[in-house]
């Protein structure tokens, strides 16, 4: 019984050795996304670029979310939908280290390509991990004037991997810098309770500094929508602390951050505020 104890900690101890310095190599499909244009028939449109969250696939592309493609074309806006992971054979499997200059290059050559987009008008919308991207991305690019973060996170998180000691994203070849992982999180994401874990990463405050997204940097106005009762991640706590970034960066832009009722997709069910956003920021001529 002894014997079976002392390699039973022999075991985990290797278990905890491996999590903490294996780090996955680079998917060869780095860079590679799933892109998908809706466009309609008028010239100028405004383009509204959509990412999807720690899901993976091209949420926007989907058939669930055809009533709000739809919309927004009918009210002038054309929408670029991008899978950046798991969104078919030739997109990395995991969302690790996914290239932020991959997808800003990809956004800038269909918008210039297209004649019925006008590409000094291009308006970032992602929800969850997809907010978190959508945020490192317009902090970091100019040609991006308006950003919708929905259930987002206000710093850079781990990749979603099995070691989860990489960044979620890459700028300029180097890592972006993110909240480490500690291993005391293995024992509530084992049991699906995400919101504990993430409050966990939270603890540390230097390592969180560290990390904050630079949203002061953002060339436009920001929406923000978040739910008092987001299970998932604390949205509503990091969008508050984010609005506080703003303000004390003097913030020249337009911001606001709409709480809601609900859990972590609650934003998708007020996007009559997506609109008002929109057609505040672009106003398009009625079609």
């Amino acid at each position: 019984m002894k014997k079976s104890l002392i390699l039973l900690a022999v075991i985990l101890l290797a278990a905890l050795l491996f999590i903490m310095t294996y780090t996955p190599s680079l998917s060869e499909k780095h860079g590679q996304l799933a892109t998908k244009l809706f466009v309609g028939d008028s010239t100028n449109q405004p383009l509204v670029v959509a990412f999807g969250g720690g899901g993976g696939g091209n949420d926007w592309a989907r058939d669930y979310m055809k009533e709000k493609r739809a919309e927004l074309l009918k009210r002038g806006y054309a929408v670029l939908a991008i899978g950046y992971f798991n969104a078919g054979a030739n997109t990395p499997p995991y969302l690790d280290r996914i290239s932020l200059n991959a997808i800003a290059d990809t956004i800038l050559t269909i918008a210039s390509k297209n004649k019925n987009i006008d590409e000094n008008k291009i308006a970032l919308i992602g929800g969850s991990k997809g907010g978190e991207l959508v945020l490192n991305l317009g902090s970091r690019y100019k040609a991006f004037n308006a950003v919708i973060a929905m259930s987002t996170a206000d710093i850079s998180f781990p990749a979603i991997t099995l070691t989860s000691n990489t960044s979620s994203w890459m700028y300029d070849g180097l890592e972006v810098t993110y909240v480490p992982a500690p291993l005391k999180i293995i024992f509530p994401a084992i049991k699906g309770d995400l919101f504990t874990a993430f409050n966990m990463m939270l603890e540390n405050e230097p390592a969180v500094e560290k990390a904050v997204i630079a949203v002061e940097n953002i060339n436009g106005p920001i929406l923000i929508l978040s739910a008092k009762e987001d299970e998932q991640w604390p949205a509503a706590l990091m969008s508050n602390r984010l609005i506080e970034r703003l303000k004390e960066k003097d913030f020249k832009h337009r911001y606001e951050h709409l709480l809601l009722d609900g859990g972590h997709t609650a934003p998708l069910s007020h996007f009559d505020k997506v609109y008002d956003f929109l057609a505040e920021t672009y106003p398009v001529a009625k079609r």
